[in-house]
């Protein structure tokens, strides 16, 4: 049976790395990501990797017609859909008492709205995936963060967000599970990718979780029966007290 996949923030890091897998497990794609020419090289790679088709749609999913543009695209080629992975996101650092509004809007554009209307427009697909294989169903796999379970100085809007990510998680589950629809946030701390970048000053890289340990997760949720429901999963680093990013 084949099987297709919609991966948003597709072109590098854990997206990247979600989309490699499913490549080289025979799933047909569709990518979205910012960078056009970067999501067409990594299209290529995952031709090569495996991949039966590769859809790729660029665009900032900090505008509101780009979900539909992506659910279109990916309607438009495969019909139905197995999995969607929401792991586009923007993370950005400051207290709440300096915060800007425009950086709070864009953080709640991309990291809550673009995850919720994507997820409302793929239903139908989802659905039709479920019932073309009831015993194992459709799957939503969502990046959260830990900061969205546990709060941590500056990580405010962050946490905010991908906190009403996981609770966007655990009502579908409520909602769709029992049709073959079942969702599940992942919410790490730091993963050693470009947005951890930014604190490589007082977090090494080589304390991180690898990008692979997260690719490993969402390849053994997509193995599940459509009778397990897995609403989230933390992910600490080793060496800390795993209550903080």
């Amino acid at each position: 049976m084949s099987r297709s996949a919609l991966i948003t923030g597709a072109s590098r890091g854990i997206g990247r790395g979600i989309a490699t897998r499913l490549a080289e497990a025979g799933y047909g794609l569709t990518l979205s990501a910012r960078d056009a020419e970067r999501l067409e090289v990594v299209a290529a790679e995952l031709r090569a990797a495996g991949a039966k088709e590769v859809v790729v749609v660029a665009g900032d999913l900090a505008d509101e017609a780009s979900a539909g543009r992506v659910v279109t695209a990916h309607a438009d080629t495969f019909g139905s859909l197995n999995a969607l992975v929401l792991n586009a996101g923007v993370g950005t650092a400051g207290p709440i008492g300096e915060f800007p509004m425009r950086r709070f809007a864009k953080s709640v554009d991309v990291n809550l709205r673009a995850p919720f209307s994507l997820l409302q427009q793929a239903l139908p697909m989802l659905r039709t995936a479920a019932t073309e294989n009831p015993a194992k169903g459709a799957k939503v796999i969502a990046l959260a963060s830990i900061t969205g379970v546990y709060a941590e100085a500056g990580l405010a809007v962050y946490g905010a967000t991908k906190a009403a990510l996981m609770s966007l998680v655990e009502t579908l589950n409520v909602e769709e599970s029992g049709n073959g629809v079942s969702a599940t946030a992942l919410a790490p701390a730091f993963v050693d990718t470009d947005m951890s970048a930014w604190t490589h000053d007082k977090i090494p890289p080589e304390s991180m979780i690898e990008v692979n340990d997260i690719v490993e997760l969402v390849d053994a949720l997509l193995r599940l029966s459509s009778r397990a429901v897995v609403p989230k999963i933390v992910v600490g680093r080793a060496g800390t007290d795993g209550y903080r990013a």
